[in-house]
């Protein structure tokens, strides 16, 4: 099994990049439809039609989020720790995700940019410059 960390520098409150992790209402906005989300320990969500699917298993809100991620028909979860903090004016979330299948690593490491925590930043850096 294998594991990677990103980072992200967002230009948004933390507060918005937390609710783009956890409103289902915002992620509508920039992704992952139909979706079923909280911001709850133990609850089921399910993303992209439940293509990604699983549970909340911590959370502090507006800090960390831990989750366990089912793709496809993997036969155990992988985890996925979102933490968030301020530095100068910018959200940095850190991404740890472990336990992910060898030969998916290369293909869930780019999905992250590419349909993931790539579209949520784009969305919530426009929603900001829109507002100025």
């Amino acid at each position: 099994m294998g594991s990677f960390k990103k980072e992200y520098k967002i230009s948004a409150p933390i507060k918005n990049v937390w609710n783009a992790l956890v409103d289902p209402k915002i992620i509508d906005e920039w992704g992952g439809r139909p979706i079923k989300m909280d911001s709850n320990v133990g609850t089921e969500f399910k993303l992209w039609d439940g293509d990604i699917h699983g549970k909340n298993i911590e959370v502090v809100k507006e800090k960390k989020l831990v989750q366990e991620w089912f793709s496809g028909d993997w036969p155990k979860p992988s985890i996925i720790t979102f933490t968030l903090q301020i530095q100068d004016h910018e959200t940095i979330l850190e991404l740890e995700h472990i336990d992910v299948p060898d030969e998916e690593v290369e293909d869930i490491d780019q999905g992250w940019d590419d349909y993931y925590i790539g579209p949520m930043k784009k969305f919530l850096e426009k929603k900001i410059m829109d507002k100025k």
